[in-house]
């Protein structure tokens, strides 16, 4: 069973190491890429003022956090909810800087700073998928017919639903749900989460064998005008079948 929890937060501005902190985390868990329904969701009070700019992104007032618990308050629930699943990130190195630096902060008993290896990138992996194209996460929504109507601001738990779809699409769409997986002239099975990871060469999947996706009407009405060619035909070959 593979479990992955996809994670995103929300912060007082984009400098974990200059004192920007986290005020939301919202993570969705995944077994074998499918979702559970397994949620987790906290505002955290930052001790310090939103900056206007990420104000305006997600619209998360300092009013609202005035009230809202510590990071220290909700990380035990936070690590056991998470457990030892893969975390799934948009742009991860933002996210992960952000949460060690919070973790840091802990002094006494905090975890260990989560590894970038360890993190499927969403960002590098759809880069590696669309290279030279926007890889936003609006972008990708757009890319895959992804509806975003309720995204009106950012959220870190609807951006974190919203990834989930994109990171199942990324693998290759609904597929993933069925267990499948491409397999290589040599026989070895390659996924697409280790691309992300960087431990497949992207070129080699351009050697894998076209799958065909005929389907037995199409087939047949095919070879009805094959025929008419007389002679051998090379799409015969496509095909599986023998010329005479």
């Amino acid at each position: 069973m593979l479990r992955e929890i996809v994670l995103d937060t929300e912060t007082t501005g984009t400098d974990a190491k200059g004192g920007d902190r986290l005020i939301e985390i919202g993570c969705v868990e995944l077994i074998n890429h499918i979702r559970t329904g397994e949620y987790f969701h906290r505002f955290v009070n930052p001790q310090r003022a939103v900056s206007e700019g990420a104000f305006g992104v997600h619209g998360i007032s300092d009013a609202f956090l005035a009230d809202k618990p510590l990071f220290g308050d909700i990380v035990d629930a936070l690590l056991a909810f998470c457990g030892d699943a893969r975390l799934v990130i948009h742009n991860a190195a933002f996210d992960v800087g952000f949460l060690n630096m919070e973790f840091a902060r802990l002094k006494v008993s905090a975890p260990p700073p989560i590894a970038l290896g360890d993190v499927v990138d969403t960002l590098a992996l759809a880069r590696r998928r669309h290279p030279g194209a926007a890889n936003s996460l609006d972008a990708l929504c757009n890319r895959y017919g992804i509806d975003t109507s309720k995204r009106t601001k950012h959220g870190a738990l609807l951006d974190a639903e919203i990834l989930a779809e994109v990171y199942i699409e990324l693998l290759g769409g609904k597929q993933t749900s069925l267990g499948l997986a491409a397999v290589a002239p040599d026989g070895m099975r390659h996924t697409d989460a280790a691309i992300a990871r960087g431990s497949e060469d992207p070129a080699s999947l351009a050697r894998r064998p076209m799958r065909n996706r005929l389907t037995d009407d199409e087939r047949n009405r095919h070879t009805a005008f094959v025929a008419t060619l007389g002679g051998s035909a090379i799409w015969k070959e496509y095909l599986g079948e023998e010329s005479p």
